[in-house]
């Protein structure tokens, strides 16, 4: 039997409230949650910093940056795994939906020939425990693709997929309604030129023509067959939105106007928007600020999408004035609200009987600093 851990003189987040007092975690469990300090000689004392619950990470592509640190460079792939787990902990993310595409966009991406390698490395990881958060896998399936149906039913079946996103970036809708963004987008990650640009527009509209329907269809099917939760992405209008509702998507990944969050909140989807948007200040793409949506009450959950330490940093700016979030509602929409979005009610808040996923977390100014990170009581950072 393992020893109890008490952590004392804390600020502890709790889903409703914060409270100054003492955790107690055995077996890597929460066992005792108390106001005011312990006088255990043995107790860690917090010095009045904040205590939360480890961050719940659904959708970020930070593995596939380590995989291919530069255009063309192959990374082998338990060593980008590891670089990969080190960012993610570092930055307080203890659980993390690892995205990984199924079916790609790009004329010139490496995705679909690192695909295999991710799932592999990823499967490897969790095996041998060698990283320091839990990792599971979010496949973005992109519609469009001639070849998503193939690869999806060749890969869906891993025991590590606990969540679906069904993706459509056909020009001229959803996240790139303004072909003007589109094409600054694309020509500048992608290096096009501007017949390059034309042919790219050209093959991804009849692709979506030939295959989007008929593989959101039968994914979406399989899903709900086999209770997959599933994820919307970037819907713009209350039919994409009805839409998602009817195939039965359970969240809604980076709604671009409020119409679609607004519909969504209404249908019960949990709307999940970037934690970059809200470091930023607004979409690089051009689509709704994640703030206004905050200060509608149209927010849920925020994903680091392709820089983890926003997490936490826009976590805190929610509770900054001008959208006035509490503390434990802010909290909730990086441990709480995406836990349960993804049934998984073994963790995300500090409460009795919960994984004892915690953090330590001081504040510099405004910049909240991540102490000490825990995953099921051990200390991992």
């Amino acid at each position: 039997m393992s020893a109890e851990q008490i952590f004392t003189n804390a600020n502890v987040v709790l889903a409703d409230e914060v409270i100054q007092g003492t955790v107690v975690i055995k077996d890597g469990v929460i066992t005792a949650i108390d106001a005011g300090n312990s006088m255990n000689p043995s107790a860690l004392n917090l010095h009045g910093e904040y205590l939360i619950p480890g961050l719940v990470e659904l959708h970020t592509d930070n593995l596939e940056k380590h995989m291919s640190p530069r255009p063309a460079v192959a990374w082998p792939s338990i060593a980008a795994m590891i670089s990969h787990d080190n960012q993610i902990a570092s930055a307080g993310i203890t659980t993390v939906f690892d995205a990984i595409s199924i079916g790609d966009i790009s004329p010139k991406s490496t995705r679909l020939a690192s695909l295999t390698p991710m799932i592999e490395a990823l499967d490897y990881s969790q095996k041998h425990g060698i990283t320091r958060s839990e990792h599971k896998l979010h496949f973005r399936c992109e519609v469009a693709h001639p070849e998503t149906w193939e690869i999806f039913n060749a890969n869906i079946g891993n025991e590590h997929v606990g969540l679906v996103s069904l993706m459509d970036h056909t020009p001229g809708q959803r996240q790139f309604e303004e072909m003007s963004h589109y094409r600054i987008y694309y020509r500048q990650k992608y290096g096009l030129t501007a017949d390059e640009m034309s042919e790219f527009e050209a093959r991804q509209i009849a692709n979506a023509e030939q295959y989007s329907e008929k593989y959101r269809l039968d994914i979406a099917d399989f899903c709900r067959r086999n209770q997959i939760v599933m994820a919307s992405h970037d819907d713009a209008t209350e039919n994409h939105v009805l839409e998602s509702f009817n195939l039965g998507m359970k969240i809604a990944e980076f709604p671009t106007t409020v119409e679609a969050a607004s519909h969504s909140a209404q249908r019960d989807l949990r709307v999940l928007m970037g934690a970059p948007n809200i470091v930023r200040g607004g979409s690089h793409s051009g689509n709704v600020a994640a703030s206004t949506l905050a200060k509608q009450d149209l927010l849920h959950i925020l994903s680091s999408d392709y820089y983890p330490g926003s997490l936490i940093q826009a976590a805190f700016i929610l509770t900054q004035e001008g959208i006035g979030f509490d503390l434990p509602k802010a909290i909730r929409t990086v441990s709480k609200n995406p836990a349960e979005a993804v049934n998984l009610r073994d963790r995300g808040e500090i409460s009795i009987g919960k994984k004892a996923d915690l953090l330590q977390v001081g504040l510099h100014g405004e910049q909240p600093l991540i102490r000490t990170v825990w995953k099921s009581g051990k200390r991992v950072i």
